[in-house]
C-alpha cells in the first residue's frame, strides 16, 4: 500500500471516528428534547444519528480490513439499508402526528443542536466525500451523504420548529419530516445502485476553471 492510500485509509478512519462520537451525544440530546417536545421530527432526527453511527461503524469496520476495496458492495447495501429504516420510521411516526393534529412544544434545546449540526455536518461531509473520492471507494462517498442528509434534516427540523413557535404552524414539524423521509429514500436508492454522486462536484468543478 502506497503512504498516500495509508494516510487516506487513517484519514477515513479518523472521520468515521469523530462522527460516531458526535452523532451518540446529538441522538441523545435530540431523541431527548424531542420527546419532551412530542417533536415527530426531531425524534427522526434523533433516530437519524443513530443511523449515522451505524454507518459510520460499518465503514470503521471496513477499514479495519487487509483489503477494504473487497468490502465496498456489502457496505453500501448496509448504509442503502439504513437510509431505508430511516425513511419508514420518519414517515410513520409524521403521518401518526398530523392525523393527531397536535405540533410540537418549544424546545431551544431542539433548536439549538439543529443550528450545530447544520454547520457541523457540511464540511465533515465535504471531507469525508474529497477523500472517498481520491481513494476511489463507493462506501466512503455513500456514508458522506448520510451526513448530508442530516444537514437536509438539520435544516428541516430547524425551520419546522421555528416556524411552529413563531407563528403556530404545528404540522410544519410533520412536515418537514416527510420531505427528509422522500430524501432518505432516493438516497438509499442511489446507494444501493453504487450511485453516488458529490453535491460539492459542482462547487469543485466552478474552482477547477477558475
Amino acid at each position: 500500500m502506497s503512504g498516500r492510500r495509508s494516510m487516506l485509509h487513517r484519514r477515513v478512519r479518523f472521520i468515521v471516528g469523530f462522527t460516531i462520537a458526535y452523532n451518540v451525544v446529538e441522538a441523545v440530546v435530540s431523541m431527548w428534547a424531542g420527546v419532551a417536545a412530542s417533536s415527530a421530527a426531531l425524534i427522526g432526527f434523533g433516530l437519524d444519528s443513530v443511523v449515522e453511527v451505524l454507518s459510520a461503524a460499518a465503514i470503521a469496520w471496513q477499514f479495519t480490513r487487509e483489503d477494504p476495496e473487497r468490502w465496498e458492495r456489502p457496505t453500501v447495501r448496509a448504509i442503502a439499508l439504513a437510509f431505508f429504516a430511516l425513511a419508514a420510521y420518519v414517515t410513520v411516526d409524521a403521518v401518526l402526528a398530523l392525523l393527531g393534529g397536535e405540533g410540537p412544544r418549544h424546545s431551544a434545546l431542539g433548536l439549538a443542536i439543529t443550528a450545530l449540526s447544520i454547520v457541523v455536518m457540511p464540511v465533515l461531509a465535504w471531507w469525508e466525500i474529497r477523500t472517498g473520492r481520491e481513494l476511489g471507494s463507493v462506501s466512503v462517498q455513500a456514508d458522506a451523504k448520510q451526513l448530508i442528509l442530516c444537514v437536509y434534516l438539520s435544516g428541516a427540523v430547524f425551520v419546522g420548529l421555528a416556524l411552529d413557535g413563531a407563528v403556530g404552524w404545528w404540522w410544519a414539524d410533520s412536515a418537514a419530516a416527510l420531505v427528509v423521509a422522500v430524501v432518505a429514500v432516493r438516497e438509499g436508492l442511489e446507494a444501493w445502485r453504487g450511485d453516488v454522486e458529490s453535491p460539492f462536484e459542482v462547487l469543485e468543478e466552478m474552482s477547477e476553471q477558475r
